[in-house]
């Protein structure tokens, strides 16, 4: 199984606000960019991969949106506003739960109110996590186990403060390049990367 998580520091967590906020200073199509990287291949999708989009922007809790390849039916289609569709129906289901709920919203995908942190300490109990630094061991050289997480932000930088926390979890940096790249670029490097490792 390959786990990505987009930690979107300014996605809004009201759906109207989010759908409204596509190509304003939020970045939210970041979002639908780096699932549709992540699931989708050229007339089909990817078996085996979990995305978490935890959208952050908001006046009660963080949302985690959890997408299951191997469980989703079809969505209505792979681009920009479908996906950002599917995210927005997920934060309305979301809209009266309490703190760390969960609920389910269709086959496969699912919605929860949790923090980056809370979720990511989770998966770090049965995955390795991987975390992208330009000073990490290249992508290439690194050798993944059976369950890698990695960790990814949208255009606003992981606070260095959370680092060191995440180090103590075991997250390990790997590297794609000096160039900073968008989110949903890493995730097709990272998926070539363990094609290749896997092939």
């Amino acid at each position: 199984m390959r786990t990505f998580v987009l930690r979107a520091r300014a996605a809004p967590t009201d759906s109207h606000a989010l759908l409204g906020a596509v190509g304003q200073d939020a970045h939210v199509e970041i979002l639908a960019h780096t699932l549709m990287n992540a699931v989708f291949v050229a007339q089909s999708h990817r078996r085996d991969v979990v995305v978490h989009l935890v959208l952050e922007s908001t006046r009660d809790y963080s949302r985690a949106i959890r997408f299951d390849s191997n469980a989703m039916g079809t969505i209505g289609g792979f681009d920009e506003r479908a996906l950002l569709g599917k995210i927005a129906g997920a934060l309305d289901a979301s809209a009266d739960i309490g703190k760390d709920e969960s609920r389910p919203v269709e086959p496969g995908i699912q919605v929860r109110t949790t923090s980056f942190e809370r979720l990511v300490r989770e998966l770090a109990e049965d995955h390795q996590l991987y975390l992208m630094d330009p000073k990490g061991t290249p992508v290439g050289e690194q050798a993944f186990g059976p369950n890698p997480c990695f960790l990814l932000t949208d255009h606003i930088p992981m606070p260095k403060k959370v680092i060191p926390s995440l180090e103590r979890m075991g997250a390990k940096k790997i590297s794609l390049g000096r160039t900073m790249l968008f989110a949903s670029q890493c995730v097709v490097l990272i998926h070539h990367a363990l094609d290749q490792q896997q092939a």
